[in-house]
């Protein structure tokens, strides 16, 4: 088994866990910031509206994203099955359109050596 090199910059987990102290009965200390302290004290403070609020403001937030997040999908595949029903679409007007062509043509061809044959015809006579 090879050796890492160690970097003594690096902390290791003991020096970690000796570096934060513990609360009352083993517990992570309060938190340390003054914004955590902030949303702790009002998070414990809040009233029942103030709860139905976030919620909604949450909820507003949330369905936002993810409607544009949806509609951006949507878009997406509805994009890419048209392009496949117009390329289905697309192949099927082509054969139907060639099929035309060539039944016209032939009987435009026939219609044309018929009416050169009795014109040729006419004139042997």
């Amino acid at each position: 088994m090879s050796q890492a090199s160690f970097d003594a910059s690096i902390p290791v987990l003991t020096e970690v866990l000796k570096a934060e102290p513990l609360g009352e009965e083993g517990a992570a200390p309060p938190p340390a910031s003054v914004a955590e302290q902030l949303e702790a004290a009002a998070i414990d403070g809040w009233t029942e509206a103030e709860w139905a609020m976030m919620e909604h403001r949450l909820a507003s937030r949330i369905m936002h994203q993810l409607q544009s997040r949806v509609d951006f999908v949507l878009e997406q595949r509805i994009k890419d099955s048209m392009a496949e029903v117009l390329s289905h679409a697309l192949h099927d007007l082509t054969n139907e359109i060639r099929i035309g062509l060539h039944d016209t043509i032939e009987k435009i061809v026939s219609r044309a050596v018929s009416q050169e044959i009795t014109h040729l015809q006419a004139q042997k006579k």
